[in-house]
């Protein structure tokens, strides 16, 4: 829960970089609250969740991006049918560069 308050913390900061593992917790987290959500029946606050959630998902992203090597302008990529999203989800899993130029790597020797 904590890399889920990180992540809102840093809501819309699209600089610096963001380890594989905070990524996928965000995501998980964000997952479980909008299906418990539409679980419930509250399909309006559901929508009012996603959409303040957006912008912070889009900052983790390119954070996450970052750490690849990547510009967090990758994202676009998903505004191509099919292929986009699942180029995307590629690039978000791969591994953390070591230090590139968006800064060093603090969790080099750290599992992941």
């Amino acid at each position: 829960m904590d890399y889920f308050l990180d992540a809102l913390k840093k809501y819309a900061d699209f600089t610096g970089r963001a380890s594989r593992k905070e990524y996928w917790i965000f995501i998980l987290v964000y997952l479980i609250i909008n299906i418990v959500l539409a679980v419930l029946g509250l399909d309006f606050i559901s929508l009012i969740a996603g959409l303040g959630l957006l912008v912070p998902s889009m900052s983790i992203a390119a954070r996450r991006l970052h750490d690849t090597g990547r510009s967090g302008w990758w994202q676009l990529i998903v505004l191509i049918p099919v292929i986009g999203i699942i180029v995307l989800i590629v690039f978000l899993a791969q591994e953390s560069h070591g230090s590139n130029d968006y800064g060093d790597n603090s969790q080099m020797g750290a599992p992941e």
